[in-house]
């Protein structure tokens, strides 16, 4: 099917929902050149994030990835994520939503990634997760989720990858490693004396020299 065929096979609503959200600053495209499922992304931040940005997501029936990373998303907003069940990746990290706001997000029973990381969420958040049976990825990155929250969640979707990240993790405290005791410092080694120049013998000529000498002496 070419995009074309794709194109003409929109509806009226479709077309204008996607204008739309062209129109406020939004990514909206095709998964694939044969694959006519959409993809919509909110990344600018040059104006302020409000309903009027959600409203048209409900007339896109293809609409299977949804990327509101950073956008100031509340709780209350999250309404009009409720009929989204097209959807299966889903990114709220770093927005302003809430564990009320996760009661929205109960019905996307096709969601298989949801991304919270850097949210507010904790484990009464969670418990709304708890129907999703196609979740696959769950991030939880620096949110007020606890190991009990996370254990429930996995006794009731045991299929599901969940990342808390490191930051989550206490370090444990090492022991300190006691000083080391100095070692008493070594005597420097002596300095080999120098040796002492020994008297030239004398060579054959001033020997026979020396002999006359004492020869005549005699």
């Amino acid at each position: 099917m070419t995009q074309a065929q794709v194109k003409s096979q929109r509806t009226e609503t479709e077309v204008k929902a996607l204008s739309k959200i062209r129109q406020l600053g939004g990514l909206a495209m095709e998964l694939a050149q044969n694959d006519p499922r959409l993809d919509v992304s909110y990344l600018q931040k040059e104006e302020k994030f409000s309903e009027e940005h959600l409203i048209p997501l409900k007339d896109l029936k293809d609409l299977v990835h949804l990327n509101l990373r950073a956008q100031d998303v509340t709780d209350a907003q999250l309404v009009h994520l409720k009929n989204l069940t097209t959807l299966t990746r889903l990114h709220l990290e770093k927005t302003k939503v809430t564990d009320k706001g996760m009661e929205n997000l109960k019905g996307l029973v096709n969601l298989e990634y949801l991304n919270l990381y850097g949210t507010e969420i904790t484990d009464a958040g969670l418990i709304h997760l708890e129907g999703m049976k196609k979740l696959k990825d769950l991030f939880l990155w620096q949110t007020k989720v606890t190991d009990a929250g996370v254990a429930r969640l996995k006794k009731a979707l045991p299929q599901v990858v969940i990342v808390r990240g490191l930051d989550l993790d206490k370090p444990k405290e090492e022991p300190k490693p006691e000083p080391k005791k100095e070692e008493p410092k070594k005597p420097d080694a002596k300095k080999p004396e120098s040796k002492k120049e020994e008297p030239k013998k004398p060579d054959g000529k001033e020997e026979s020299k020396l002999k006359n000498k004492e020869g005549g002496k005699k």
